[in-house]
């Protein structure tokens, strides 16, 4: 039975019943694919979708108005601790849960001095403060940067046809006229620019949310452990749901705008609208080392001159960097976590849409099914929403020993709960067969197969946070093994450190290896651009527990300033330790999820490049191959020297401090944070510049000078070795943090055997810590930007490097 023809485009196609047995006529571009998807839909009579176009446009923005909704009401929880005079939050009339019974404790621990209160309310201006500053300036080079690159994104696609406003030959079917080049380089540039302005956005508010939660959670901590839990995570779900809801909204909102000029040429559209991810990415890029560096030289400063050289304890007032080392937690691991994983966001729903729009979704204008990444989004908020209510509402944190777990289970709960998720989704708004582009051809897949492709990619994701934390964590026997290695001093922490980062590579990367051969096998490249957003499903979670880390290791920075009781004290670190480990699941997560997305990106750039065949034999990709590889070496040395150059910097002033400042050292006189706070600054925003330029350069430079091929091999090369090294970097470093906090917190018989605070063996573990920071920090979680961002800005600047690209070729 021959396909039924294709029927003319009618101005609003998405609105009208859709007739899903319709698919197009074949075309030389697209192979026979088109021709059997046609003839089985015909045959078989395919189920349409349950949820009509309509549902779908007011479905994604209600979830999306929801998750902000939500995160609206946990800040409004967490403002109801109180930072003044007054007892911090309700009267233990009010509320008898997570340790307001002890009412006796809390008067022992002075839970009514105004003066601790006011301290830590005063500690909490001066990091807010310190980390706003830091993000305007880095915001003001950024911008420049922003409005650079957008002229550059411009001037190139709009050069591909001349500047010509005349329609031009589709891409993948030749027979129809989509809109010219320069369409495409005026919306690329606005997608790019909203992209860069959303990511700066996102990583703000959640330095904001950060540094007004940390001083509660530690007031909370003197009516015990649960009520500091709650605070810190509610205050992480905060960042956690506008994150991962404004990136939903902004994108379904650029795509319904773009629609009004680009009608049915969904090519066009979505080809646009890749800008999106590149401006996200990008601006990550400079969050993430920008704000590693600053972290890191402030808690190296802090760490090798305090606590090795000095004996003073972590966050010791006496301590110049102190402040420093607060505001970086805020700067690095909460504003920079939570650009990267929106710019990851970003580029898989971009590919998905990509891919999408040049198979049977696009050729027969099928909204919904077009919708199907940002649909799983949209049941990702919600099933996130009601996992965190098992965090803070259903459940409560009486003991120490329950916060791991608690976090632990947000990870299942979610991933159970969002599978259930998918299949909903799947079910309601995809037909049962359709055609997926696969390299000039349409390959026919199933619903339930595109299913599966999602939920490799969720479960991969879990599997991945469990090794992380097997790995890193102090409860279980490679951390462990760290920390007794220090008996012999810093060199055999340091090999022991190292051995077991590289071992930690082994099962992620098998995993990430099914996923992409299951997703692959099913439905080709759109299947590993869904797996991707499966792992990201769940990224309000995610992002919740990566940002509790941050809040709860400044809360015990504050308790240590404020000169609260060692019992407080206690209950931070508890928190802090769990929080340590829970950052490095989702910087786990974020390299998995990179991978992925990369390798989509990848497919989608080949596609869109023509190029037939990927050959490693040609001498062409092969160049391009070994030098993609070296990349992300060259990258981490470079970041690894500016945290190294930067951090000189800094304990040289903390040393200074402490020789020149009389009474410093006896609690008498105050120490100069601010010059502190002023070299981290300084050195940050000079170091990020040229690994930055680095990333953003090489596309352009190997694009236009060696061709589409030899970037192709650049991309493949550079995938291959940063997830190698991202997952190791950060597991080693997660590691030697974890083992120094073992042998601090003595909570075991073989931990006590290590310590004390100040032993030898402590002083072995705080040096591998010290190597360790900038490994987990900084490079580590960078290079996941760096594959990511390489690929994404390959497939938007793909169309100039398929014109023009290749000169020293063309000689």
């Amino acid at each position: 039975m021959s396909p039924a023809p294709l029927p003319a485009p009618h101005p609003r196609a998405h609105r009208r019943p859709r007739q899903r047995w319709e698919t197009a006529s074949p075309s030389p571009s697209l192979g026979d694919g088109v021709a059997l998807s046609g003839a089985v839909a015909q045959g078989s009579g395919v189920r349409m979708a349950l949820l009509p176009d309509l549902g779908t446009e007011i479905v994604i923005p209600v979830c999306a108005i929801i998750g902000i909704v939500f995160s609206l009401v946990q800040w409004f929880l967490v403002s109801r601790v109180k930072l003044s005079p007054e007892r911090g939050g309700e009267s233990p009339a009010k509320n008898g849960k997570n340790g307001y019974s002890d009412y006796l404790i809390e008067e022992e621990d002075g839970i009514n001095d105004h003066g601790v209160v006011v301290k830590c309310a005063e500690i909490q201006s001066a990091i807010s403060e310190g980390a706003t500053s830091f993000l305007f300036t880095e915001y003001q080079y950024v911008g420049i940067f922003m409005i650079a690159f957008a002229i550059l994104i411009f001037l190139f696609l709009g050069s591909v046809e001349g500047f010509s406003t005349k329609s031009q030959q589709c891409t993948f079917n030749k027979e129809k006229l989509c809109k010219p080049a320069l369409a495409t380089a005026i919306f690329s540039t606005v997608s790019f620019l909203l992209g860069a302005f959303t990511s700066v956005v996102s990583g703000f508010l959640g330095m904001k949310i950060a540094t007004y939660a940390n001083a509660r959670t530690t007031l909370e901590a003197r009516k015990g452990v649960g009520k500091a839990f709650i605070t810190a995570f509610r205050s992480g779900a905060v960042m956690g749901f506008l994150l991962a809801a404004n990136g939903l909204l902004v994108l379904y909102i650029a795509i319904n705008l773009f629609k009004l000029y680009y009608g049915d040429d969904w090519e066009g559209l979505f080809e646009a609208i890749t800008g999106y991810g590149l401006g996200g990415s990008s601006m990550a890029l400079f969050g993430r080392v920008g704000g590693g560096i600053y972290t890191k030289a402030a808690d190296v400063g802090a760490d090798l001159v305090g606590k090795v050289e000095r004996n003073i304890p972590e966050d010791d007032p006496r301590n110049p960097a102190v402040i420093a080392d607060n505001v970086g937690d805020n700067v690095g691991d909460i504003a920079g976590m939570g650009s990267d994983l929106f710019g990851s966001y970003a580029e898989s729903s971009c590919a998905a849409l990509v891919v999408a729009s040049i198979s049977s979704f696009g050729m027969t204008h099928d909204f919904t099914a077009m919708c199907y990444p940002l649909l799983i989004s949209s049941m990702g908020i919600l099933v996130c929403l009601i996992t965190t209510l098992f965090a803070t509402d259903f459940f409560e944190i009486k003991a120490v020993k329950e916060i791991e777990p608690a976090l632990k289970k947000q990870l299942i709960i979610s991933t159970i709960l969002m599978t259930v998720g998918i299949a909903i989704v799947t079910w309601t708004c995809l037909p049962s067969s359709f055609t997926i582009f696969n390299f000039g051809a349409q390959k026919v897949v199933k619903n339930w197969q595109l299913f599966l492709c999602v939920c490799v990619g969720l479960w991969a994701g879990l599997i991945i946070g469990f090794v992380t934390e097997y790995y890193t964590s102090n409860a279980y026997s490679p951390v462990q093994d760290v920390a007794d290695s220090c008996r012999t001093g810093a060199a055999t922490n340091v090999i022991f450190g190292l051995a077991l980062g590289y071992k930690s590579v082994i099962i992620p990367i098998f995993a990430i290896a099914i996923s992409i051969f299951v997703s692959f096998s099913f439905a080709a490249m759109y299947g590993i651009a869904v797996a991707a957003l499966g792992m990201l499903s769940t990224i309000a979670t995610g992002l919740a527990i990566d940002a509790y880390g941050p809040i709860s290791d400044n809360a015990g920075g504050i308790a240590e300033m404020a000169g609260m009781s060692h019992r407080i004290r206690e209950r931070t670190d508890a928190l802090d330790a769990a929080g340590n480990t829970t950052a490095a699941i989702g910087k786990g997560f974020a390299i998995g999820s990179a991978a992925l997305v990369s390798l989509a990106l990848f497919g989608a750039f080949v596609s869109r490049a023509s190029i037939s065949t990927v050959d490693v034999l040609t001498p062409k990709v092969f160049i391009g191959l070994i030098v993609g590889a070296m990349l992300p070496y060259w990258f981490s040395a470079m970041t690894m020297k500016s945290v190294g150059s930067a951090a000189l910097k800094m304990v040289e002033e903390v040393r200074r401090q402490f020789n020149t400042i009389p009474g410093l050292m006896e609690g008498h006189a105050k120490p100069d944070y601010a010059t502190c706070v002023k070299i981290s600054t300084d050195a940050s925003i000079k170091e990020m510049i040229p690994p930055g330029a680095l990333v953003m350069l090489t596309p352009l430079i190997v694009g236009i000078f060696f061709g589409v091929e030899t970037l192709s091999g650049v991309l493949a090369g550079s995938l291959v070795s940063g997830v190698q090294i991202a997952i190791s970097a950060s597991n080693t470093g997660g590691a030697w943090d974890n083992a120094k906090k073992y042998i601090e917190a003595g909570a075991s018989e073989h931990a006590r055997t290590l310590g004390p605070k100040g032993s030898e063996p402590h002083k072995a573990a705080v040096i591998g810590d010290t190597i360790g920071d900038p490994l987990k920090d900084t490079s580590g979680p960078s290079l996941n930007i760096l594959i990511k961002l390489m690929a994404v800005e390959s497939l938007v600047f793909a169309p100039f490097f398929a014109t023009h690209g290749g000169l020293l070729f063309k000689l």
